[in-house]
């Protein structure tokens, strides 16, 4: 497995399959968090999907470096999980920072990758029209940003309650 792109709805089973889909490598495995915790709902999510993970697992914090994470990630592990992209992606809005620029270096980060790298996020383009600007915006990033990744990527998969549906298969060897 080289790259791996897992979209899907909330509470569809993506970040579990992706999980299940980076333990399947072996060896040590990174996973890179892009939540921050402003409340304590927030603060029990992080801790329940800690404790699904076992002591494979180091943990890299990267609300908004993320190709530096990647990097770094590579150099620790056999593998590497990011989820979620859809919080990073929010991270960077609200912070004010240069999307293009850091989807790029994304990218960059992902095909340098010397290590399988599994990304999540959520599909937020099959609903409504969002009625704000903001909202809007959001949703307009994360489809642009998931067009780019998806062609980056070896395989893409769906999962729609719990079932995945792959998209893009991964080039035969």
């Amino acid at each position: 497995m080289s790259s791996l792109l897992v979209l899907g709805g909330a509470r569809s089973g993506k970040s579990r399959y992706a999980q299940a889909r980076a333990e399947t490598t072996g060896g040590a495995l990174a996973f890179v968090a892009t939540a921050q915790a402003y409340d304590t709902e927030m603060d029990e999510r992080i801790a329940r999907h800690r404790a699904d993970r076992d002591r494979r697992w180091i943990t890299i914090e990267a609300p908004l470096d993320l190709a530096e994470a990647i990097a770094e990630a590579g150099k620790k592990a056999d593998a590497v999980l990011v989820d979620c992209l859809t919080l990073w992606l929010s991270n960077l809005l609200l912070a004010g920072r240069d999307i293009a620029s850091a989807s790029a270096a994304l990218e960059a980060a992902i095909l340098a990758s010397p290590r399988p790298v599994i990304l999540v996020a959520n599909e937020v383009g099959l609903g409504i029209v969002p009625d704000n600007v903001l909202a809007r915006r959001f949703r307009d990033e994360a489809g642009w940003l998931h067009q780019k990744l998806a062609l980056a990527c070896a395989e893409v998969v769906l999962v729609t309650a719990g079932l995945p549906m792959v998209l893009k298969s991964p080039p035969s060897p």
